[in-house]
């Protein structure tokens, strides 16, 4: 049996939460009202006239503004949507128009969807989402895409709550707020719902994606980790535009390292400090327009025996390398990888075999206390370096560079060099390092002469 929009939606609505609206058919006379949920107002309550309903919901309309869509009960397609109206004159205004085209229509509060929180489809026992869209955002590259148990997580773990279904089942489209939102005045919006069978869908896992980067990269990996059950120290997360939250293990430590946190990964550029610095002033100084860090991650420090890195080679080979003690000066490359006791190498690599059973090749960093390994930052993908290629393909012309010059200087040879030449590292680096992934990142054929 085909149901009209409205009625559809209202029908929604038993099952869970919807945004407030009312609705209306077409008549001779004006719009007569139909259906209409409002918060504090009885389900499908009838009000004298159109305009004391619109003035009703306007009433409870968080952000102030309602929008107009409208419709043929015969077609799936909606015919003008008219986005954002400020006064109940100006919606009336719309209705009676719509109306005298014979269109039925439905007044709904205005819904922010750049308040913070995501929107998407659960179908299948597949969660996709991306934050500042609507529903639709699953037509689009870059959502978020999960089994919706893992998905579910996430999200209790970064607002405090997993979407709320109420007995909606098959294709559900839905949102979900910081702040309660709709009749029932939850956080989360049903939108849509399709009887869709028993079939089951794929999740994808990739990132970067669009939520990875609204919280930031490096939050995002370690946030997979610790819901995959890898051991990540307690991380106090302080993103941009999502409220504190805390994740992970005690470690032990009562030490704390401050770790900034970019949209997409940037090997090395940002601080990573061991102890505590201001969140607020560091985000001043090094991202003072507020578009490269997502957020500052406080994190429990682990008492390292070792410490180092991981990857999947292009030859499908898993290289651990590392050093004793903490691991920034390898990460720098400004210390050379040692040979590591066989049972740090084992607990690395069956850390990794957990995390990569659930995503696919991997890369990690990490820490040994000499009891268990700690994962303080996960990546997707495997890379296409060898031994002495970290960066295949072939150049006219290759340009020198001493390891021994430093990340930033690399860093810096990079952005400057032209499309017709690669670089060759002289001296030795760990694959694992950071001037390893800027080669990778960059794109640039580069291949490293050892001493």
């Amino acid at each position: 049996m085909h149901l009209r929009k409205d009625e559809s939606l209202d029908a929604l609505a038993e099952k869970g939460n919807v945004a407030q609206f009312v609705s209306f058919v077409p008549e001779q006379r004006g719009p007569r009202q139909a259906y209409l949920r409002i918060l504090g107002h009885a389900p499908n309550q009838m009000f004298p006239d159109s305009r004391t309903a619109v003035a009703a919901l306007f009433e409870r309309a968080l952000d102030g503004t309602v929008n107009v869509r409208s419709y043929t009960p015969d077609s799936p397609r909606s015919r003008e949507f008219v986005y954002a109206l400020k006064t109940v004159d100006d919606v009336l205004a719309v209705l009676e128009r719509l109306t005298a085209e014979g269109l039925f229509t439905i007044a709904n509060e205005t819904i922010n969807v750049e308040d913070g929180g995501v929107s998407g489809v659960i179908q299948g026992g597949v969660i996709e989402f991306a934050p500042d869209d609507t529903p639709r955002c699953v037509e689009k590259p870059g959502t978020v895409s999960l089994p919706q148990a893992l998905g579910f997580n996430l999200l209790k773990t970064v607002y405090g709550f997993a979407p709320d279904l109420g007995g909606a089942t098959g294709r559900v489209e839905f949102s979900i707020h910081p702040q309660p939102r709709g009749w029932r005045a939850t956080h989360t919006l049903l939108w849509e719902q399709e009887d869709t069978g028993d079939e089951s869908a794929l999740a994808t896992y990739q990132w970067p994606n669009r939520f990875s980067r609204h919280i930031g990269d490096k939050l995002y990996g370690l946030l997979m980790a610790h819901l995959c059950g890898a051991a990540v120290p307690r991380t106090m997360a302080l993103p941009r535009r999502v409220a504190p939250f805390v994740f992970g293990a005690e470690t032990g430590s009562h030490e704390s390292w401050i770790r900034t946190c970019p949209t997409e990964q940037q090997p090395g550029l940002f601080t990573t400090h061991r102890g505590w610095l201001d969140p607020y002033k560091l985000l001043a100084e090094e991202d003072p327009n507020g578009t490269a860090i997502a957020s500052v991650l406080a994190q429990a420090g682990v008492r390292a025996r070792y410490a180092g890195a991981s990857l999947v080679t292009a030859d499908g080979r898993i290289v651990v390398e590392g050093v004793s003690g903490v691991g920034d000066a390898f990460m720098l490359g400004t210390h050379l990888p040692e040979a590591l006791p066989g049972s740090i190498v084992s607990d690395v690599l069956r850390a990794g075999e957990a995390l990569a059973d659930a995503f696919g090749p991997i890369r990690t960093e990490w820490v040994h206390d000499g009891e268990r390994v700690w994962i303080v930052q996960l990546h997707r993908g495997a890379t296409e370096s060898t031994e002495h290629v970290l960066v295949p393909g072939e150049r006219a012309h290759w340009i020198g560079f001493d390891a021994a010059s430093g990340l930033e200087a690399f860093r810096a040879l990079l952005a400057d060099i032209n499309g017709e030449s690669g670089v060759e590292i002289m001296g030795a680096i760990g694959m694992t390092s950071h001037m390893a992934d800027v080669a990778r990142k960059s794109g640039v054929p580069t291949r490293v002469i050892a001493a």
